[in-house]
């Protein structure tokens, strides 16, 4: 895991927290919520990255549909093309 992927990680586990981050050093600085452990941030970044996976796989199903509603309607690839889709 890069700075990048450990920061987004600690985000996406704790998205309301607040805390710096030095390389890999975490100084936490949230009084309500605990530190994460580095466990909790590595599982973290394999959630995050599922999540991402999940909706990009969600956004195509949903563009998918809507075309395919398009084209019940009559449209030809040409006036979809037309449309920017």
């Amino acid at each position: 895991m890069n700075h990048e992927e450990f920061v987004k990680s600690i985000k996406f586990i704790r998205p309301t927290s607040e805390f710096s981050v030095n390389g890999f050093d975490l100084d936490w600085l949230d009084t309500i919520n605990p530190k994460p452990t580095q466990e909790e941030i590595e599982a973290g970044w394999i959630a995050y990255q599922a999540k991402i996976e999940s909706d990009k796989a969600e956004a195509e199903a949903k563009r998918s549909a809507a075309l395919a509603k398009l084209e019940a309607l009559g449209l030809d690839e040409d006036d979809l093309k037309a449309l920017g889709l």
